[in-house]
C-alpha cells in the first residue's frame, strides 16, 4: 500500500463531503474501541483520531483513512478493518507530534504492513 493510499478513504466509504464523523462510535473488527475525537478529510492526508476512553485508559489513537471500511450515519458508527490489539499496538499518540511527518511515517509503516481487508 502506498503512503498516499494509506491516508485516503476507500472508494465509496466517504461519499458525503459535508458529513462530520466527530462523535461517532468506532468499531474494530472485534468490538467498539471508542469514539471519533477529531478528523481530517484532506485528500491524501485523511485520518480519524479516536478517543479510546476506558478501553486503553483514555488514550487516543490515529487511524489512517484506509482502515475505515464503512461509515453509517444513521447508527453514527465508523467501522475499521483492524482488531483492537492491532490498534492498541500502534505507535503511541502524542498531542504535540501526531501531525508531524516523522510520526505519520511511523504510523504509515505500522499500518502499511497489514493486508488490506
Amino acid at each position: 500500500m502506498t503512503t498516499e493510499s494509506l491516508w485516503t478513504y476507500r472508494a465509496g466509504v466517504f461519499g458525503d463531503e459535508s458529513l462530520s464523523v466527530i462523535g461517532f462510535d468506532v468499531e474494530a473488527t472485534d468490538g467498539k474501541i471508542g469514539s471519533v475525537d477529531e478528523e481530517s478529510n484532506v485528500v491524501g492526508d485523511s485520518y480519524v483520531v479516536v478517543d479510546t476512553g476506558f478501553w486503553i485508559f483514555g488514550k487516543k489513537v490515529v487511524l489512517p483513512a484506509s482502515t475505515v471500511t464503512r461509515i453509517d450515519p444513521q447508527e453514527r458508527k465508523v467501522y475499521v478493518a483492524r482488531t483492537k490489539d492491532e490498534i492498541k499496538d500502534a505507535p503511541e499518540f502524542d498531542d504535540a507530534t501526531y501531525k508531524a511527518s516523522a510520526y505519520r511515517d511511523d504510523l504509515g509503516g505500522y499500518y502499511g504492513r497489514f493486508p488490506v481487508i
